[in-house]
């Protein structure tokens, strides 16, 4: 009883980062989004900032957020809170 309990317990501890990652990945596309598109001549952000935010939104976190993060620093923006 005790070795299924520690199993459940490994096999759902995962749960509350994976949440994490996908609400900070919602922060992230929300501010490239508000503030990256401005910069752009059709007023939409890049093509490797669509791809990043539509990673995030398919729940694929770790490709979407080091894009997001990288190009959110590069235009001298401060990132959310993780």
């Amino acid at each position: 009883m005790k070795r299924a309990l520690i199993g459940l317990v490994l096999v759902l501890s995962p749960l509350p980062a994976m949440a994490d990652d996908a609400a900070y990945c919602a922060a992230l596309s929300e501010t490239a989004l508000r503030y990256l598109r401005q910069n752009s001549p059709r007023d939409v952000p890049d093509a490797e900032v669509a791809g990043a935010i539509d990673q995030c939104q398919k729940g694929n976190t770790a490709q979407g957020i080091p894009t997001l993060e990288r190009k959110l620093r590069n235009a001298g923006f401060t990132l959310p809170q993780r």
